[in-house]
């Protein structure tokens, strides 16, 4: 069943952070490539591991998953075609006050894992509650197509302006950045004007 109330929405920070994956397949390779692509440290536990986990840095249990798995854990993601599993997964996490996410069993989770589209620092996610994932896929590829690599150096340029802001003792509270958002620094940013992008910001913020 997909999750009935309203989700709490936040973007972890799991660098240097254990990580569990249990399972060695397709889906659990994904998931793990997610979690090293955040910096975290990722087990993977399964009987069977795929060669494509193999090759990623991840440390490989290969054995039957067992409760000890999640221990100093602080997420742990159950990835396998077996539902006793992932349901025993979840129950031990839920013990450990571990957040778990189940692959395609919301009442197995704790947290869901929705669809993301990456542009530098700019991360957007889309998260349909395990009602539709599909359509949750499907709005990634709209917004996608929508955001270019401009984005990624809008936000640099507004992370430095905000940066200059702090050392001048200024609020950046206070500051209009609507203004400047709405001004042409994307077009700017995305014909190449990155400098002329730059002066439009410093005269909105001025």
């Amino acid at each position: 069943m997909p999750v009935s109330h309203e989700l709490y929405p936040v973007a972890l920070v799991v660098a240097g952070k254990r990580c569990v994956v249990v399972g060695g397949g397709p889906v659990a390779a994904r998931k793990a490539a997610g979690l090293v692509d955040a910096g975290a440290d990722v087990i993977v536990v399964a009987p069977d591991i795929s060669a494509e986990i193999r090759e990623m840095p991840v440390e490989v249990a290969e054995r039957p998953y067992r409760k000890g798995d999640l221990d100093q854990a602080w997420l742990v993601i159950a990835a396998t075609d077996e539902p006793s599993v992932n349901r025993q997964v979840h129950a031990d996490g839920h013990d450990a006050r571990v957040w778990v996410n189940a692959a395609d069993d919301p009442d197995a989770c704790t947290f869901t894992l929705p669809a993301v589209v990456r542009r530098g620092p700019v991360t957007v996610a889309v998260s349909t509650g395990g009602h539709s994932p599909a359509l949750a896929g499907w709005l990634r590829e709209q917004i996608a197509a929508e955001l270019g690599p401009e984005i990624a150096g809008l936000a640099e340029l507004l992370s430095e302006a905000r940066d200059e802001l702090k050392a001048a003792g200024r609020s950046t509270e206070n500051v209009d950045w609507r203004r400047a958002l709405d001004s042409d620094m994307l077009e700017l940013i995305r014909t190449g004007r990155k400098a002329q992008a730059r002066e439009r910001l410093q005269a909105c913020l001025s």
